[in-house]
């Protein structure tokens, strides 16, 4: 299955974790954000899951 990851700043996700049982298509690194993207950039998570999305199709 095809996994995205939006990897906001201050959030602990780890690419080599998130590899280890998924099938990482999409990564994607903000330097703003953090744990609650979608209350802290909003924009920056609705764009980045349109443009995931966009590959799954």
């Amino acid at each position: 299955m095809p996994t995205g990851v939006a990897d906001f700043a201050g959030d602990g996700a780890i690419r080599g974790l998130a590899e280890l049982s998924n099938t990482v298509t999409h990564w994607s690194e903000y330097d703003r954000g953090g744990h609650f993207a979608s209350l802290q950039a909003p924009d920056l998570l609705v764009a980045d899951i349109h443009t995931f999305f966009r590959t799954v199709r």
